[in-house]
């Protein structure tokens, strides 16, 4: 048998996913879950035929450098299940140095007319602040110029004798159209709805130190994660948040100038805690439904580049089920849809492997590949059900002699016989059309932030080290983790792959191919994550 050269290198980019036990379609378990998730308001006062109209809302929408967000977050506004007449919008975005203004002038040119008042000013402005640092650093100038936008903002609402304000950051997601209702229905002074991210952040803090900054408290996960269901006081809210202005006490809220009592750091959503506090203004986060989801903000010294990165990373994580999503698709509005330029990342092709019966799995995988630009070819998996005993023979199919799974103690079993077989018919596509090097995809994994800039990074490094490789893992399952894996000289990002388990993502040469197929699997098979490791040398049995 001809062992895999330089055995297996791995870089860990991907994951397994939760999916859904039942077989429906992506559309139709996402239908269920919005009939779980956006439940109307009961008893609405303002409902059709009760003799009310709907209070006004005032929307302020200050924006910079949101363009890889705006398609979706302009949705989810204009998606809101409020009537449009009864919201009047300000939009501002100076600071730029991507394309938002120009998405922004598209949309209100298109919907302007919808709405009660829609506003949208553009100021000429350098993309930079004075003392700025990068386009997410945030000084102290910027903190201030917020301040008196919402200021601004607080101003024009109260001069229109609008009922509330719904502060809205421009990529926070309101998925749910009935949001608007639930918050208003609340009757408190200011309440955010909350907001889901992909790890524990949220929109709220449960406690302060004395510096005005976050605080961890016993109850933050509780609320966070909804064990707890409610409306929550809280020391901060921030992001998305409603301000009644009918109520008597909001008419003390400022945020500028600052109070002749302030004396912490000029930090926005600090002054606006802390404003809030001396105005005896309590601040309410709700978590009784599923309101919408926020991506989580990048350190100040990172780029704007990894921020549309990670934002990308977020629509896939969110369309993932639960516990790590919500199982939700966020749409773009049609005219704004970003086009993205297909890559095949300089390999020679790109497969993914999928039971047709899945089109749950394959739709998701699908739009996660399209929201990378990522070229892939469809490769339909062999199906467990469609193989029977005559088949096998006619494939030469055999069992190794006295194997067991070592974990489930038992034997192959028809599922891993097709799965083996997928990947096997591909190892032979590989070798058959002269492919040096492709890449195979699972359908139930997930990517890891920037995973196209990563695997490029990896692919030159390899070039430059003139490094001879037959099998790279981009996913996997480490088995062995009592001894750490060798490194490979010259090239930092790869490790020698040591006992390991999933064939969820890899990278395979034309020789590789050539390789796992003279060790003849058929006839003495294995489930193809046991059969990697013994070509490289690495299984213990």
């Amino acid at each position: 048998m001809v062992l895999l050269r330089y055995k297996i290198i791995v870089l860990f980019l991907s994951y397994n996913v939760i999916l859904a036990k039942e077989y429906s379609s992506f559309k139709e378990t996402e239908e269920k879950l919005k009939n779980e998730y956006f439940v109307p308001v009961e008893n609405w006062k303002y409902s059709e035929g009760a003799g009310w109209r709907e209070p006004t809302v005032f929307v302020p929408i200050f924006v910079r450098n949101k363009a890889h967000a705006l398609p979706y977050f302009l949705k989810c506004l204009y998606d809101l299940n409020y009537p449009k007449k009864r919201l009047s919008l300000w939009i501002v975005t100076d600071h730029n140095s991507d394309n938002s203004s120009q998405i922004l002038e598209k949309w209100t040119n298109t919907v302007k007319h919808e709405y009660h008042d829609l506003v949208f000013e553009k100021p000429d402005t350098e993309w930079f602040y004075k003392e700025q640092k990068g386009n997410l650093h945030w000084p102290e100038e910027r903190h201030i110029k917020m301040l008196q936008l919402r200021q601004q903002a607080l101003e024009k609402a109260r001069k229109m004798w609008s009922d509330f304000i719904l502060y809205l950051d421009a990529d926070n997601m309101l998925i749910n159209p009935h949001t608007l209702q639930h918050l208003i229905s609340r009757d408190l002074t200011i309440v955010a709805p909350m907001l889901t991210t992909i790890a524990s952040y949220a929109n709220f803090w449960a406690d302060q130190d004395e510096n005005g900054y976050y605080k961890r408290a016993d109850n933050y996960f509780e609320i966070r994660n909804r064990e707890t269901v409610g409306v929550f006081e809280v020391p901060m809210v921030h992001s998305t948040f409603l301000v009644n202005l009918v109520a008597r006490k909001s008419r003390k809220l400022r945020f500028w100038p600052l109070h002749e009592d302030y004396y912490l750091l000029v930090d926005d959503i600090i002054v606006f805690s802390i404003h809030a506090k001396l105005a005896d203004i309590p601040l309410y986060i709700d978590n009784t439904h599923i309101y919408g989801c926020m991506p989580i903000p990048l350190k100040h010294d990172q780029s704007l580049r990894e921020e549309v990165e990670t934002f990308t990373h977020f629509i896939m994580e969110i369309m993932t089920e639960p516990p790590v999503g919500i199982g939700i698709e966020i749409q773009p509005v049609d005219y704004l849809k970003p086009v993205f330029h297909n890559t095949s990342l300089g390999f020679d092709k790109i497969f993914m492997i999928n039971l047709e019966r899945r089109e749950d799995r394959y739709y998701r995988m699908s739009k996660a590949l399209e929201l990378q630009g990522i070229e892939f070819t469809h490769f339909k998996a062999v199906d467990s059900k469609t193989l029977n005993t005559t088949y096998l023979k006619h494939m030469g199919i055999d069992m190794l002699p006295g194997y067991v799974d070592p974990y489930r103690e038992r034997t192959l079993t028809r599922g891993e016989i097709g799965c083996f077989l997928s990947h096997y018919f591909i190892w032979q596509e590989v070798v058959k059309n002269k492919l040096d090097q492709v890449i195979v995809f699972e359908d139930d994994l997930r990517f890891e932030i920037s995973f196209n800039r990563r695997l490029k990074n990896v692919m030159q490094e390899i070039e430059d080290a003139k490094l001879e490789w037959d099998l790279i893992y981009i996913g996997r399952k480490r088995m062995q983790i009592k001894e750490p894996e060798k490194s490979v000289p010259d090239c930092p990002l790869l490790v020698e792959a040591d006992y390991s388990y999933w064939t969820l993502a890899y990278i395979l040469s034309n020789s590789g191919a050539q390789k796992l197929l003279a060790g003849k699997p058929l006839h003495r098979m294995v489930p193809v994550d046991e059969y990697l490791p013994i070509m490289f040398n690495k299984h213990p049995m």
